[in-house]
């Protein structure tokens, strides 16, 4: 057995080889692509022999995606993803100088699959349908973050020159496309007061809002609304930052429109969609960002339990001598987490069983977000379920441990 720490970099891997003794065979760097990826099967070759299994060929390395991930999977090794935080805390055994090098952080990770691979996940064998779903996933929900981000800029923009803005279009949201073209158009508080009704209808009627002309009266007479004005030049230096984050955010819109189609699409083409889509809470976005994250992998999760733990939903206990505590998991997947608890929330009116099950959590005097996670993490157990048999989520069958919880009728 060939065991691999493989420290990447942008166009660089800096590999290091050891046998199961841990004597180290081998330390060097290769190119990324092709050329890299010939060089490390030669490399493995001159040590492991003619006869070597690529079986017994196991890596470490700190991410699990990228083509060069593939490539290592594709030959058949063992690939297993290692968190930094994990890698980190193992090289505390070898020094607590915190000093750092390419070439130390690959021993250690050569270290790691030989010593503690039993505590480590392998890279999961994720379908290609399941791989392209994660990409369009992750792409439109990030496009998302930072649409929100610089829409919090453009809001702190506005609190310093322009508030009767953020009163203006807080009826139709400052992130829709037609607040925003009406905030360039008139980016000042002197022209947002020269608006006329019409200019304003105008706008609205292109995103095709209703009661238009109650809207358009209501944002000219905030617009018209006496505030504290700053020298002309502030102002205008203001108005070109607003102006700027605005086109960014119209632009973030139009590529979000564009990135839904796409996960809904993959989504989908996915054979493992109809299941998702059959859960309380979960449509198409959600589902697809649910499935994304879990991968497809049938292999991966052992047990419902273990789906639990790496979506943190499950909790954990801390016991030392007589301090014994429950909590909450906050070191885990924050885009499955996510998902999960916007799918437990729209189950609370999608599912009487997931309402039952939530208001039992309250009546214990459990908090709102404590309750909602246990509900999320009964639904991460549910869809093991189904996903192990195959079959569409069902109402009664799901919450037929719970059934005796419900009152009777009035």
């Amino acid at each position: 057995m060939l065991l691999i720490g493989d420290d990447w970099a942008e166009d660089h891997h800096d590999v290091e080889v050891q046998d199961e003794a841990g004597r180290k065979l081998a330390a060097t760097r290769l190119p990324e692509g092709v050329e890299g990826i010939a060089k490390l099967h030669e490399l493995l070759a001159k040590h492991g022999g003619a006869d070597l299994d690529a079986a017994e060929v196991v890596v470490g390395i700190e991410t699990d995606r990228g083509s060069w991930v593939q490539a290592l999977i594709a030959s058949g090794y063992q690939v297993y993803a290692i968190n930094p935080r994990q890698a980190a805390r193992f090289k505390e055994r070898y020094a607590s100088s915190g000093a750092k090098s390419d070439k130390g952080d690959a021993h250690a990770l050569a270290d790691m699959v030989r010593i503690d691979r039993a505590q480590l996940r392998p890279v999961a064998g994720d379908g290609e349908q399941a791989q392209a779903v994660k990409v369009v996933a992750r792409a439109h929900q990030t496009l998302i973050w930072e649409r929100t981000r610089t829409f919090q800029r453009l809001r702190s923009t506005l609190r310093e020159y322009f508030p009767a803005a953020l009163n203006a279009y807080a009826d139709i949201a400052l992130t829709s496309t037609d607040a925003l073209e009406l905030l360039i158009k008139a980016p000042t508080p002197a022209a947002g007061a020269k608006l006329t009704r019409t200019q304003i209808t105008a706008v609205l009627a292109r995103a095709r809002r209703q009661n238009r002309d109650a809207k358009a009266a209501t944002i000219q007479a905030a617009l018209r609304e006496e505030q504290l004005g700053l020298p002309e030049p502030v102002t205008a230096a203001y108005a070109a930052t607003a102006a700027a984050h605005a086109r960014v955010i119209i632009a973030l819109n139009e590529q979000i429109t564009a990135m839904e189609e796409q996960v809904k699409a993959h989504f989908r083409a996915h054979p493992d969609a109809e299941i998702y889509l059959s859960m309380p809470g979960i449509g198409q976005i959600t589902g697809a960002r649910v499935l994304a994250e879990f991968g497809d992998d049938p292999t991966r999760y052992a047990s419902a339990k273990a789906r639990k733990n790496y979506a943190g939903t499950s909790p954990i206990t801390r016991a030392s001598g007589k301090s014994h505590t429950v909590q909450a998991r906050y070191v885990r997947n924050n885009r499955l987490a996510d998902a999960l608890q916007a799918q437990a929330f729209s189950a609370l009116r999608a599912s009487p069983g997931a309402r039952r099950y939530y208001d039992k959590q309250r009546a214990r005097e459990a908090d709102y977000n404590p309750a909602l996670r246990q509900l999320g993490n009964r639904l991460v157990g549910i869809l093991h379920g189904c996903l192990k048999t195959r079959t569409l989520y069902d109402e009664a069958t799901a919450w037929s441990h719970h059934a005796h919880d419900q009152a009777p009728a009035a």
